[in-house]
């Protein structure tokens, strides 16, 4: 029926076809004010019903029509957006005063008492936003909350690790002192090396992190679950990172990181590769951070770093980043993050695929990397003995700056050792006849029972030192240890205290006094 009302007014079944293929191809891709003026342009084209007959195929109003022929008639100006200014949706913010504060003290609460609120932007979703927001009486959306949060200067970050925390003196100081040592020696030859161990890693069909390029729809597989016993094998990667030639070394152990596996890694990149690139060498720099085996307090790797020196002719210069700062040593971004980017996305399934994935680490500036297996037991609980510190602190060098993180050991040469300090000579025990004389009533101010009864009283302390002196000798409780009057047995150093001074502002002494 339409089609004989629109042929009345002089429009073909042709025109009408080809205008109902345009308004499907072009209508959908359109905005409100370019498909208002288009069908105003396509209705004057037609001239009388021209409006009725483009409303109807275009299932619009005539009355839309009408605006879009009054625009055009006016002279529409580009306005490079579908509504004229200040038209649209009001914003919530406009109809809600309250609602800015009422997100405001959701996402960042400042009442005194609630430093633990359950709904901050750390955790808050929008949609948990928006719910809580509507309960308090500001209904809104949870696409309305974002645009509100993003208006408001907020964005969805996660956490930035740019703390450096507590910083130790002379940190800067301790930087600058380093790469002024590695520079010199650089300059002169020398070999310098940065060490570390990177974390453990467990051998086996486990799950890591990362992507590799494989087909589509065809990734590597693992178990949904990483369970590890005490029976899964382990790696424990120590790199040792040349700075001068640009390789790297990675130790690979399978026991324990400890001081001895930290040197032995050291001794094996010098047997292997460091003593064919430094033929003529007598020094190497070594760069370390001040925790792990390699600690700067670690008097076992000082004494595993001597015989070392001892076995290569080696001078060895150490220099510890201060505490806090390991990132700053080279191996870290250097060969490490470089090894992490090898090891991606694969298991780990035997040493065998670890020491080839290692190896073949290569960067667009020339690092190369060897790795090597490291099956040796390296036992804990190991401890110096009293004459191998004494031994180890006249071979440690320290220098004048922070001798604690920096320090020298030089090969063991017997003309310049030491003479070995003579052991003392017991004291001859005290006569009897003296000891009787010592405790006369006119030297201590008390009559020989008294004096008995005072170092009976007097015993649980001798115990307490005495056992302040073994736990000395095993390495334990160092400080804070009163080694006593020296060979005196324990009724004597009683003796000792009780006996008042000849000085006369000290007249008298009594058991309280002896007590203390």
């Amino acid at each position: 029926m339409w089609r004989d009302i629109w042929a009345s007014v002089g429009i073909s079944e042709t025109a009408l076809t080809a205008l109902d293929v345009k308004f499907s191809a072009l209508l959908p891709h359109l905005d409100e004010r370019q498909r208002r003026l288009y069908l105003a342009s396509e209705a004057d084209s037609l001239g009388h019903g021209g409006i009725a007959v483009v409303a109807r195929l275009a299932e619009v109003s005539q009355s839309t029509i009408a605006r879009g022929r009054v625009e055009l008639a006016g002279g529409a100006a580009v306005l490079g957006r579908v509504r004229r200014p200040g038209g649209g949706r009001r914003p919530a913010t406009e109809h809600d005063p309250g609602l800015v504060p009422a997100l405001e003290a959701l996402i960042e609460p400042r009442e005194v008492g609630d430093p633990v609120s359950p709904l901050r932007w750390t955790t808050a979703s929008l949609r948990d936003l928006s719910r809580e927001l509507t309960a308090a009486g500001h209904p809104i959306s949870a696409s309305a909350v974002g645009t509100l949060l993003r208006s408001m200067g907020f964005s969805l970050q996660g956490m930035a690790k740019r703390r450096a925390g507590s910083q130790v003196p002379d940190r800067d100081a301790q930087f600058r002192h380093i790469h002024a040592t590695v520079e010199r020696f650089l300059a002169e030859g020398s070999p310098v090396v940065s060490v570390d161990a990177k974390k453990k890693k467990p051998i086996g069909d486990f799950a890591r992190s990362g992507r590799s390029y494989r087909p589509k729809g065809m990734p590597i597989t693992a178990p949904d679950h990483d369970f590890t016993d005490p029976d899964t094998p382990i790696a424990i990667p120590y790199g040792v990172y040349d700075l001068g030639q640009d390789i790297g070394w990675v130790n690979v152990g399978t026991d324990r990181n400890t001081a001895a596996f930290a040197v032995e890694s050291i001794r094996r990149w010098w047997n292997q590769q460091g003593r064919g690139d430094y033929p003529q060498t007598t020094r190497l720099l070594i760069t370390a951070d001040s925790g792990g085996a390699n600690s700067a307090d670690s008097h076992l790797f000082k004494n595993d770093l001597a015989a070392f020196a001892d076995e290569c002719g080696l001078t060895i210069t150490v220099m510890h980043f201060p505490p806090g700062t390991s990132k700053w040593n080279k191996v870290e971004h250097r060969l490490f993050s470089r090894i992490t980017h090898s090891l991606r996305g694969r298991p780990l399934t035997s040493y065998e695929v670890l020491l080839q994935s290692i190896s073949a680490t290569r960067t667009s500036t020339g690092l190369t990397v060897s790795a090597v297996l490291d099956d040796n037991d390296y036992p804990t609980g190991r401890m110096l003995t009293k004459d191998e510190r004494k031994a180890l602190v006249r071979r440690v060098q320290r220098d004048d700056f922070h001798g604690e993180w920096n320090y020298t050991i030089a090969p063991y040469d017997p003309q310049q050792a030491p003479p070995a300090e003579p052991e003392q000579a017991k004291a001859p025990p005290i006569p009897a006849e003296a000891t009787h004389l010592l405790t006369h009533p006119a030297l201590t101010g008390m009559s020989r029972e008294q004096f008995d009864r005072l170092v009976t009283e007097l015993e649980p302390y001798r115990r307490v030192l005495a056992e302040a002196e073994r736990e000395k000798k095993k390495g334990v409780n160092r400080r804070g240890y009163n080694p006593g009057f020296g060979f005196l047995d324990h009724r004597h150093r009683v003796l000792a205290a009780a006996t008042p001074s000849p000085s006369p502002w000290r007249p008298d002494c009594s058991a309280e006094t002896a007590t203390r």
